[in-house]
């Protein structure tokens, strides 16, 4: 029995390795618009409204494809949900980007590659939650976004350093066989949990997450909490420093990369805190309430200085970095058997909340273009900090739970 154990073990290990250079794809395709926002104006006519649809609509399609793959991840496994997605999606959204000619198709790209990396991340928690204690969950879902955020690092400077190098689309083009190679590896070694059922024998559904009511105040906080790191990291850091610093693709690539190690950082320190203080809801609140601060002084402080607002940037993507530890909260709540849907609803709203928060944050920062360069992005900057005061005032009431 012991040696069986070890043996499944180290087969989920093997998968996790796998699954991390999938969601290192994801963590990438989500960031890199930021460093291309001045080449794809200048080659196609794309404005930075419409990179803030295009970012939106790959968090909003991600979001929208959590259902039907925590429905696949409870009745095929991690395994062939993954694979397929990606394959299909992912590279088919690569490719097409590179081939883009005007903004209908960076549209269309996006929401491709939003398919395509919907189930990478859910299906390592699936592994964790099926395959590994409890009380490791929020450690070891911090360390697989910690390590797949590489792909966020990748999207910044080494991105810049290779579209202007070899151009977007050879670059991207290149991306995309990765993508598949990535695929491929995923469908030939990663391997699935046992499936288990109800109490009752049946699988469970949607409805049975929503009549766990400890999982509601938890919601609203979960579908801001990331919006803003991944807003300004995504998409409005490259618009920010080449409006009002005059920034090229390589300085934001810079400025881009101090955030995105920040965020690594974060994800890892956020981990192992529950075990340490004994809380996860003290940890989530104190965090974003840190996150808030950080905006309120880019609010007021636009124009301090390019390093200055780099280390405020990097400020929000540390502290916003509490995802996991939100979804260790959220999964504590929620029955074995319904592990894939509950994952993956926690993972609708945080996801949902970043892509319509960012489809909104585009006419926000075109209705304040009339007035000083500035004040647009003052005014988004108080707008991702009011989200998460008002997230955290509903948090605070949620019921705490540790492992």
């Amino acid at each position: 029995m012991f040696h069986k154990c070890t043996k499944i073990r180290r087969a989920m290990k093997l998968s996790l390795l796998f699954l991390v250079l999938g969601y290192l794809l994801s963590q990438f395709y989500r960031s890199f618009l930021a460093v291309l926002a001045g080449l794809l104006q200048t080659d196609i006519g794309v404005s930075s409204d419409d990179l803030a649809l295009a970012s939106g609509l790959w968090f909003l399609t991600f979001a929208l494809m959590q259902l039907p793959v925590g429905w696949a991840l409870d009745s095929y496994g991690p395994r062939r949900t993954t694979a397929l997605m990606l394959g299909i999606g992912g590279t088919g959204g690569a490719a097409l980007f590179a081939l883009a000619q005007n903004a209908l198709q960076i549209h269309l790209s996006m929401t491709l590659l939003g398919i395509g990396c919907a189930p990478v991340l859910m299906a390592s928690y699936y592994i964790f939650a099926r395959s590994f204690p409890p009380a490791m969950f929020a450690t070891l879902a911090g360390a697989v976004i910690g390590f797949g955020s590489l792909g966020n690092i990748l999207g910044a400077l080494p991105m810049a350093w290779a579209a202007e190098s070899f151009g977007w689309r050879a670059s991207l083009l290149g991306l995309a066989a990765i993508t598949a190679l990535v695929s491929a590896l995923i469908w030939i070694f990663a391997q699935d949990p046992p499936q288990i059922m109800g109490a009752d024998g049946q699988k469970g559904s949607l409805r049975d997450l929503f009549r766990i009511r400890a999982l509601w105040l938890l919601l609203p906080l979960l579908a801001v909490n990331y919006a803003p790191a991944a807003g300004i990291r995504g998409l409005w850091a490259g618009p920010f420093y080449n409006d009002l610093y005059g920034a090229t693709a390589t300085g934001i690539g810079q400025m881009t990369l101090i955030m995105a190690f920040a965020m690594i950082a974060g994800n890892f320190a956020y981990g192992p805190l529950d075990r340490v203080f004994g809380t996860r809801k003290g940890i989530v609140l104190v965090g974003n309430l840190c996150g808030a601060l950080c905006l309120a002084a880019l609010a007021l402080f636009p124009l301090s200085g390019f390093l200055a607002t780099g280390l405020l940037f990097a400020g929000v993507g540390f502290f916003g970095a509490s995802f996991p530890m939100m979804m260790a909260h959220g999964r504590s709540f929620i029955p074995a058997h319904l592990t894939g849907r509950g994952v993956t609803l926690l993972n609708l709203f945080s996801i949902g909340g970043v892509g319509l928060i960012q489809m909104a944050s585009g006419p926000l920062h075109a209705n304040a273009a009339a007035h000083p360069p500035e004040w647009a992005y003052q005014t988004l900057f108080v707008f991702f900090a009011g989200l998460l005061l008002g997230g955290c005032l509903i948090y605070a009431f949620a019921r705490d739970r540790t492992d």
